[in-house]
C-alpha cells in the first residue's frame, strides 16, 4: 500500500472493531489487525479480490454500492457473536476524482453485546 493510504487509513491501526477496506475494483487494500484476526483462516487477503469470497448475490451488492456510493448495513450471527456490519464508501477527493466517485468501500464490522441498551432521542 502506499504511503498516502498508510495515512488515510492510520486512524483504524488501534480500533476495537475490524476495518477492511478495498479499491474501486474490489481488491482489498488494506486491513487492520482486527479485521486480519477474523479472517486469519484464510490467510492474507491483501491484494485479493472481493468476488473470489463472496457470493455472487454479496457481490452484486458489492458492485451496487461502489457505483452508487451508497451505504448498507445490516447485523450477523455468527459462531454465537452478533455483529453489526457497515459497508460505504469511501473517497480521495484529489483533482483526479472531479465526480466524485468512490474510491472503494470501508466495512466495519463491531461486535454487539448481548444486553446493549437503547435510547430514544
Amino acid at each position: 500500500m502506499s504511503e498516502n493510504l498508510e495515512k488515510i487509513f492510520d486512524w483504524a491501526k488501534n480500533v476495537s472493531f475490524a476495518v477492511t477496506v478495498c479499491d474501486s475494483e474490489g481488491y482489498i487494500i488494506y486491513m487492520n489487525e482486527q479485521s486480519k484476526g477474523v479472517f486469519a483462516k484464510h490467510g492474507s487477503l491483501t491484494s485479493r479480490n472481493l468476488k473470489d469470497c463472496h457470493s455472487p448475490a454479496s457481490w452484486d451488492k458489492i458492485l451496487h454500492l461502489l457505483m452508487t456510493g451508497e451505504t448498507n448495513t445490516y447485523t450477523i450471527s455468527k459462531n454465537g457473536v452478533k455483529k453489526i456490519i457497515h459497508q460505504s464508501p469511501w473517497y480521495d477527493c484529489g483533482k483526479e476524482n472531479i465526480e466524485r466517485k468512490p474510491t472503494g468501500l470501508v466495512e466495519i464490522s463491531i461486535i454487539l453485546p448481548e444486553e446493549m441498551p437503547h435510547y430514544a432521542r
